[in-house]
């Protein structure tokens, strides 16, 4: 029997077995009571409560404009509809680049006024200091390193990284630093299939990949866009398994009709 099946609660320890004994870690974004609670019950293994709910819950072009505030209102939401998995909140930009104790602030406001488990944030070794504080007060910190869209303007571009020998060393790296400094996890975001199976292979934590291939320990994608509730976004490692945008259009154009046509409400239907 798998090892996420026999425990009433995932918690940090929970996944680090899980690397351990080579048991594959699921993660899927969300930010409602709705949705955390069917994902809960379908047995996911940890929500991510992300910044990504800028885009696609706010329709911002963007992770930049979402504020703590807001991320927390999301993280009280969905914390009230999990019974089992583990409940993880991006850091929002903003809320700790600047210096470690506006991060640890921003890190104890999170878990005090919403109830969640533990805090996501991007960076490696420029964020090390901030990793090592939050840690230290006794929250649950996991990491993200590839892709990191808070820091898009940077890049400029959604293009996959560290594909050049020099981006790549730095990443290994950072992935140790992050490590070190008592991170319990670390995201990978696009990056080359055989990096991030080195990193991988390399560190003791677990490693959840989105667009980093099949070695890693987990996979994360944003509930959005595996349900087919965004129908824009189509990258090359998003695998969609439903098309709840053409389901739901074609459910609300059947209730228009209805009502149009006085088809609804029916006699079974009225008091």
């Amino acid at each position: 029997m798998s090892i996420n099946k026999e425990v009433k609660r995932i918690t940090t320890n929970t996944l680090m077995m899980m690397k351990q004994a080579g048991e594959k870690i699921s993660m899927l974004t969300a930010y409602d009571y709705s949705f955390a609670r069917i994902i809960d019950s379908a047995g996911i293994d940890v929500i991510l409560v992300g910044d990504s709910a800028s885009n696609v819950m706010a329709g911002h072009e963007t992770t930049l404009p979402i504020t703590l505030d807001q991320m927390i209102y999301h993280a009280s939401s969905v914390i009230r509809g999990v019974q089992r998995c583990l409940v993880v909140v991006d850091l929002p930009f903003g809320t700790y680049q600047s210096n470690s104790e506006i991060a640890l602030a921003s890190a104890i406001r999170i878990m005090k006024e919403t109830g969640a488990h533990a805090i996501k944030l991007e960076g490696g070794e420029e964020a090390i200091e901030s990793i090592k504080k939050i840690v230290s007060a006794g929250i649950p910190v996991i990491g993200h390193l590839g892709l990191t869209p808070q820091s898009i303007y940077k890049f400029g571009t959604y293009a996959v990284r560290a594909k050049e020998e020099a981006e790549a060393a730095k990443l290994k790296e950072d992935a140790k630093l992050l490590e070190e400094a008592g991170c319990f996890a670390t995201v990978l975001e696009k990056i080359p299939a055989q990096l991030a199976k080195e990193v991988t292979e390399s560190i003791h934590i677990p490693v959840i990949g989105i667009g980093a291939g099949k070695h890693c320990d987990g996979q994360v994608l944003v509930m959005h866009d595996m349900l087919g509730i965004n129908t824009e976004f189509k990258p090359k490692f998003l695998r969609q398994y439903l098309n709840i945008f053409e389901q739901a259009t074609e459910a609300v154009k059947s209730y228009v009709n209805d009502v149009k046509t006085n088809d609804f409400p029916n006699e079974k239907e009225q008091y």
